[in-house]
């Protein structure tokens, strides 16, 4: 009788270690839960983090996220109303706001709430993206043509969008919320992260971009040969002005150099008139006479006179 009382104590005592453990959970900061019963979800959601209880055995602890999740949508081939194929890349931020309901609608499988929102968000972004052309996905509200004028010179660059990426994001997530509370699910924002062309559609974009960027070299070149002419002009002008004002100023200089020294040459000739003219006379003979020429002269002239008198003194 002893043997037995013994070892339904240790049972009993087991039984209550199996409780305590399966019993209570503990519940992390940034998690929810759902407790279900053969399948079933019982209560509330748990959202206070701590020690809770539950059934031991019989039932279960769901545990989800309560922190914001990343959605990232492949990028899609998708055509704008204007008839452009662009690749779009869009991505979005959720949450569990509904944690039984989340439960409920995908079996507490995060792929299944994926799924979800891919055919959700994807549907949407396909069905705003048709009704818009392509210069309202490539350039935000605030997109200003002064501004880019700015910054790229006097080339056309298009004209201001209607709404802009940034309020076609905004509508996207505003019909995209719409649906996704029935999964328990609350979208914070959706954004387009890239959008490009097409390859057929890029090479053609990318030759019409170096065509525009050749035909503005042409003209920066065109405008600097002709900015180099004028320059030049402007030097050789003022080249010309500089020399010519020189040459005057040489000329005036000269001008009274000369007047100088035929003023200081008349006083000098003054003092002897009769050498002044006898040394003329010399330089006229210096100027017909050559280096082999033999002069006769008479004995009535000048020069004769004034060599007699000089060889008698």
């Amino acid at each position: 009788m002893k043997q037995i009382l013994q070892f339904f104590l240790v049972g009993l005592l087991l039984l209550a270690v199996a409780v305590v453990y399966d019993g209570f959970y503990i519940l992390e900061e940034g998690k929810q839960v759902v407790v279900t019963q053969f399948g079933a979800p019982v209560g509330e959601p748990v959202t206070e983090a701590g020690l809770h209880l539950k059934m031991p055995f019989l039932q279960q602890v769901n545990i989800f996220e309560k922190k914001i999740q990343i959605w990232d949508g492949d990028p899609n081939q998708i055509p704008t109303n204007d008839k452009t194929f662009v690749f779009l890349d869009v991505t979005a931020r959720w949450r569990i706001s509904d944690a039984l309901r989340y439960l409920q609608s995908t079996g507490g499988s995060e792929a299944r709430a994926q799924s979800l929102l891919d055919d959700i968000i994807d549907g949407t972004v396909r069905d705003m993206v048709n009704k818009n052309n392509l210069i309202e996905i490539i350039r935000s509200s605030d997109w200003s043509p002064d501004t880019m004028t700015q910054i790229l010179g006097n080339e056309p660059i298009g004209s201001k969008p209607q709404m802009g990426r940034d309020k076609i994001q905004d509508i996207i997530l505003e019909v995209a919320s719409q649906a996704t509370p029935g999964y328990g699910i609350t979208l914070i924002d959706v954004m387009i992260k890239r959008v490009n062309y097409i390859e057929s559609v890029r090479s053609k974009v990318y030759d019409r971009m170096i065509s525009e960027r050749k035909r503005i070299a042409a003209e920066k070149r065109s405008l600097g040969e002709g900015q180099k002419a004028e320059i030049l002009g402007t030097v050789d002008k003022e080249l010309k002005e500089i020399i010519s004002g020189a040459n005057r100023e040489a000329v005036t200089i000269k001008g009274k150099a000369d007047a100088e020294a035929t003023r200081i040459y008349g006083q000098a000739y003054n003092q002897d008139q009769d050498f002044y003219g006898f040394l003329k006379t010399l330089e006229s003979y210096e100027k017909i006479i050559g280096g082999n020429t033999s002069l006769i002269i008479s004995s009535d002239s000048e020069l004769y006179k004034y060599m007699k008198n000089v060889q008698g003194n």
